[in-house]
């Protein structure tokens, strides 16, 4: 189940095939705090690849999400690539979002906007993804840095 809470007319979600949207809180066994929720706003797009696998996670695009094939979200992930309160002079103008294939994003992390995470890479739990991420690295918390490379 997915919950898409706002997509005006010059927006669009496309969604690749075996994608699962796990929103039930007995769904995963971690714990999922709410629904997966995609919303696309101003000229927002999200485009997901194919095979990917979401738990309670929330995607919301101002200008442009890609999150290609195989990318793993675990329970309550945030991806946004905007500040929300556009109205704000203090607020930046959106920026691109591309998580690269075979990503993997722990539990509760935050990607924020500009971000490119490389192909192959894990975030740890909790971590905030303010910088890019490189490929074939494991990187984690506040903000996100590479802890190790991954050998492949």
């Amino acid at each position: 189940i997915i919950r898409v809470v706002n997509k005006p007319g010059n927006t669009s979600i496309q969604i690749g095939n075996n994608c699962r949207f796990n929103s039930s809180s007995r769904s995963n066994l971690i714990g999922i705090n709410h629904p997966c929720i995609l919303s696309t706003h101003l000229n927002g797009n999200i485009y997901i690849g194919n095979n990917c696998g979401f738990s309670g996670t929330v995607i919301g695009a101002y200008k442009s999400i890609t999150i290609k094939d195989n990318v793993q979200c675990g329970a309550n992930t945030l991806i946004t690539d905007g500040d929300w309160h556009m109205d704000d002079p203090r607020v930046g103008p959106p920026k691109d979002i591309i998580i690269n294939n075979n990503v993997w994003l722990g539990y509760g992390v935050i990607v924020l906007k500009g971000i490119e995470i490389g192909e192959n890479s894990i975030i740890g739990a909790g971590s905030i993804v303010a910088s890019n991420i490189p490929a074939n690295v494991i990187a984690a918390g506040n903000p996100c840095k590479v802890i190790k490379e991954i050998q492949i």
